[in-house]
């Protein structure tokens, strides 16, 4: 008999297994069921077993990460919006540092494999705008400063979300990417307004 499929006791067991995580205990089947009300034999109804769970897992930081990518507002300042993105990353992986972490955990493929790219091409279409407006050279390769800005924003969030770092260092941020902008052109007076504006979605 084919068991149905019940998308609400699958998002119970995403959630149970990311409280695991953030509580630093073990996440295995009878671990992930437990206080569920549900049995093991629906981490295979709906995952087809543990590693479907981990892909579960890494599949739903990159969701939550374009959720929060998708609730910048797009102004006419590329660069502050290109800020306003690597500060959303920040947050998103501050927010959810259990789903973070899993997110680059390449053991276990992502259930659908364009999302990463589809969350950097947040950052792509941003720089294109700012070569666009002229704010970055016209050499300037969008993937690579996009790649770039995400770089400071992975490092900044590795060592102050896991790592040894207090929060207050999330403060060399905007000195970071105000750096990495003017390498790429933009003007230093104007791109620290601009790198200040975008940085104030962090909080």
């Amino acid at each position: 008999m084919v068991r149905t499929r019940d998308p609400a006791v699958r998002t119970l067991l995403v959630e149970r297994a990311a409280h695991l995580l953030r509580a630093r205990e073990p996440v295995t089947l009878r671990s992930l069921v437990a206080g569920t009300g549900v049995s093991t034999m629906a981490v295979y109804t709906h995952f087809g077993g543990m590693d479907g769970v981990w892909r579960a897992l890494r599949q739903e930081g990159f969701t939550r990460l374009a959720a929060r990518f998708a609730a910048v507002t797009a102004t006419d300042d590329p660069v502050r919006d290109l800020t306003a993105l690597c500060a959303a990353y920040l947050g998103n992986a501050l927010d959810h540092p259990d789903l973070y972490r899993v997110m680059f955990d390449a053991d276990f493929d992502l259930e659908d494999l364009q999302a990463a790219d589809d969350t950097l091409e947040h950052l792509v279409q941003a720089v294109r705008r700012g070569r666009a407006a002229g704010r970055f050279r016209a050499g300037t390769v969008p993937l690579d400063l996009a790649t770039q800005s995400w770089v400071v924003g992975h490092g900044l969030v590795s060592l102050v979300g896991t790592g040894p770092l207090p929060r207050e260092a999330l403060a060399h941020g905007p000195v970071l990417l105000s750096a990495l902008f003017t390498g790429a052109g933009d003007d230093p007076d104007r791109c620290r307004r601009s790198v200040a504006l975008g940085w104030e979605g962090l909080g």
